[in-house]
């Protein structure tokens, strides 16, 4: 039996979104892995509050994450979806050359 391996998509929907934490904010993008956009990006912030309790990262994110006493403390906010992975991550870091958000610790392109 020949197993016939499917090529990944490139083309799937990406979600472009700002994370506020008291008044610093984060750019981050993420697929469209859920049913809905929102649900997509719920997701993606829960991943990032795991990951801040439970990894060692001494990222800007996790630290802020870290000091916060619920997750209701944090907004965010949806700011494009975008259909392809390399547009999704060539506008993400477009965005971050010009909003400049100080919880972004990594600066490639800025």
């Amino acid at each position: 039996m020949c197993m016939i391996q499917r090529k990944k998509r490139t083309d799937r929907t990406h979600i472009i979104y700002q994370i506020t934490v008291g008044r610093k904010l984060y750019i981050g993008v993420t697929a469209k892995t859920q049913s809905t956009v929102l649900k997509s990006v719920r997701s993606r912030i829960a991943k990032h509050f795991y990951r801040a309790q439970t990894e060692a990262l001494n990222w800007l994110l996790c630290q802020e994450l870290r000091k916060l006493e619920c997750k209701e403390d944090i907004q965010f906010e949806v700011l494009a979806t975008v259909r392809g992975k390399t547009e999704a991550h060539n506008y993400e870091r477009e965005l971050i050359r010009k909003l400049k958000p100080i919880l972004n610790s990594d600066k490639r392109g800025a």
